[in-house]
């Protein structure tokens, strides 16, 4: 057994929630910065959407099964490029079975797996430029503080207890985990090499599993401390932080508690747009602030390390 953190999973799960008719309320304040960018790239009509239903069955393609603790976004977008054709086939049958038709779309890429899935894969990079990498930080520390906690539990009181506390859907006794609603069984002769758990920002209220044979199984679950990652943050005490960077960039970088593009900076801070270029160029360079393609705009955004900075000065 071991844990995972994988961007596709993400991406998978955030596709259905903003493309969904409602939001969960955690999730509020992401989705209506986000769907405007989505629906200007036309993500809600494309590939993605044809591909990942409002519920129900998503192909297992999408979900390769990440190679390390951490894969990147193009490593897994590598993996799902190198699906074999029969793979893909079988799991666009498996959809139709569920939805009861297949797309314009789906129909090209069940035609042509090799060039359609070229497609696939570029539009998955747009959205997650826009949808996801401005955020990535914040969702990462809330991954990685996931996987610290259940490998500490793992630790102290042994699987059994992980498993117990995961989601009141899952339960581990009699030397066999279960999970509800799955009914799927699997022994562990069957089941591929070990178990995946996948923490995830996106896959609530529920589990969600992935079966694959002869890969190891994946579970990804809603991941702790979800339910503040979107909340403002307060920040106090940025003389310190000023007097190093000067008030202009500790200005733009509080700022940045949302992605945000040059002209929305300057509209908000005052300074102007050619001022708020050049000092994004800085923090960039000291890799205080990532910057994100959305469209014709780039939206910048704090790194992990800024957040480090100004939560130790709060």
């Amino acid at each position: 057994m071991r844990f995972a953190v994988s961007p596709m999973w993400e991406v998978v799960t955030s596709f259905r929630l903003q493309n969904s008719a409602s939001v969960h309320p955690v999730h509020r304040r992401w989705a209506e910065q986000v769907r405007p960018r989505v629906k200007a790239a036309g993500l809600d009509r494309g590939w993605l959407a044809e591909l990942i239903p409002p519920s129900g069955y998503v192909p297992d393609f999408l979900n390769p099964a990440p190679s390390g603790p951490a894969p990147t976004p193009s490593v897994e977008l590598a993996a799902i490029l190198a699906t074999p054709v029969g793979r893909v086939r079988q799991d666009l049958d498996h959809l139709e079975h569920h939805q009861g038709r297949r797309g314009p779309r789906l129909r090209s890429l069940y035609a042509e797996p090799r060039a359609r899935l070229v497609r696939v894969a570029e539009e998955i990079e747009t959205y997650w430029e826009l949808a996801l990498a401005p955020y990535w930080a914040r969702i990462r520390a809330v991954l990685d503080a996931d996987v610290f906690y259940r490998a500490r539990q793992v630790a102290e009181h042994g699987v059994g207890h992980l498993f117990n506390d995961l989601h009141a859907s899952v339960s581990w006794s009699d030397n066999a985990l279960r999970v509800v609603r799955r009914q799927r069984t699997l022994s562990r002769e069957t089941a591929g090499t070990g178990l995946l758990l996948v923490p995830s920002a996106f896959a609530g209220p529920g589990p969600h599993t992935r079966v694959s044979l002869p890969e190891p199984p994946q579970l990804a679950y809603p991941a702790r401390g979800v339910g503040s990652l979107w909340e403002p943050r307060a920040i106090a005490g940025t003389n310190a932080i000023a007097a190093v960077l000067g008030r202009s960039r500790t200005l733009l970088l509080t700022e940045l508690e949302t992605p945000a593009s040059t002209t929305e900076l300057a509209h908000r801070t005052g300074i102007s747009r050619a001022g708020v270029s050049q000092h994004l160029t800085a923090l960039r360079d000291a890799g205080l602030v990532s910057a994100h393609r959305a469209g014709r705009s780039v939206l910048y955004a704090r790194t992990s390390v800024a957040e480090s900075v100004l939560a130790a000065s709060a």
